[in-house]
């Protein structure tokens, strides 16, 4: 039960993240004036903004596909928490050094620092139940025997 449930959450932020990312890369001025703060930070800047949305598609993309290959999980669920991670932090140093005031830490939560909470318990949880599999150990770079999959 436990199990259906995490990899049902992890498709639907997996999937939350790549329509971010889509909004970023369809409609940029749409995405800038629709989320709360971002006209704050700075002008706009379309291709910015559509670099952007390219990562958040590979982070949703990244999320999806680890759901869906257990052997892969801890890796694909990793590499998009540490970008998460570094983002949230990042605005964390932002009100640290002044550049914005501890106000925006509230309105900034929701979008910026829970994603990297939420992926985080997605990556240890995925790391837990890898324990002694051969996808802990990078043996999931390991071609010349191919393993069966189990969800």
């Amino acid at each position: 039960m436990l199990r259906a449930s995490v990899l049902a959450s992890a498709i639907l932020f997996g999937a939350a993240l790549a329509a971010n990312g889509v909004f970023m890369l369809v409609a940029p001025g749409n995405w800038y004036v629709a989320v709360p703060g971002v006209t704050s930070t700075g002008p706009f800047n379309q291709h910015f903004l559509r670099d952007i949305g390219l990562i958040f598609l590979f982070l949703g993309g990244a999320f999806l596909v680890g759901a869906a290959r257990p052997r892969w999980r801890v890796l694909l669920w990793a590499a998009p928490t540490i970008w998460l991670a570094g983002h949230a932090v990042f605005h964390f140093w932002e009100m640290a050094v002044g550049i914005c005031s501890a106000s925006v830490i509230p309105r900034d939560f929701p979008a910026v620092t829970l994603p990297a909470i939420i992926g985080a318990v997605f990556t240890f949880w995925a790391l837990a139940r890898s324990r002694g599999e051969p996808a802990a150990t990078g043996a999931a770079f390991h071609l010349s025997q191919p393993r069966r999959e189990s969800a």
